[in-house]
């Protein structure tokens, strides 16, 4: 990772930004532009880890709220997805996360009819036009070598298991097992992954 220590930018970025001094790149980490931090707002002592050899493609939003914390895994790729983190957002070694994923660890509105009006009237008045009311923040979870297929949305509270696979432009609304292949809008089981598909990583 050729990052400058001095004023923690990248030499390659085509975006003026820095990256916020809560973050950390451990070695061999890639960030291919601090574009991804424009809706980061995290004050935790570590809003984001990215793990050794993982790399973070462009078109990756990191939308971290104040108390957020969102850690990437060794080797793990994530290219191009949004990912919503008001309490904790977790990716394990070797993940694969494909484009326009959605990991959301909150609604941040409000579910009752009611009260997302009213919220969205208020608002309307914020200069950043962003919810103040406080939403219950559920962590996400995504496994060990799990592979995420592109346009997925994975909903707050949702554990993603060791090795599964995740079928393109699900909706995952409950845990997926370990070595488990799902698709579908909610995500349904297909089948299990057997072990002679699946080879050990160290």
């Amino acid at each position: 990772m050729s990052l400058t220590l001095a004023n923690r930018t990248l030499a390659w970025d085509w975006y003026n930004g820095t990256i916020p001094k809560n973050v950390f790149l451990e070695d061999e980490a890639y960030l291919e532009t601090t574009y991804s931090f424009y809706h980061y707002r995290s004050r935790a002592v570590e809003g984001l880890r990215v793990g050794s050899g993982a790399t973070v493609y462009l078109g990756t939003m990191f939308d971290v709220g104040p108390r957020g914390r969102i850690s990437i895994g060794r080797y793990a790729l994530v290219n191009g997805a949004w990912i919503i983190c008001d309490r904790a957002v977790e990716i394990g070694d070797y993940a694969l996360i494909s484009w326009n994923v959605v990991l959301m660890d909150s609604y941040r509105w409000p579910v009752d009819p009611d009260a997302r009006r009213l919220e969205l009237q208020r608002a309307a008045g914020r200069a950043r036009k962003r919810p103040a009311g406080k939403i219950p923040a559920r962590p996400v979870r995504i496994g060990r070598n799990a592979w995420i297929g592109f346009d997925c949305c994975i909903l707050p509270g949702v554990s993603i298991g060791e090795g599964s696979i995740v079928g393109a432009r699900s909706v995952v609304v409950e845990n997926v097992p370990p070595f488990t292949l799902v698709a579908g809008n909610p995500a349904r089981v297909i089948r299990q992954i057997e072990n002679d598909e699946h080879p050990a990583l160290t």
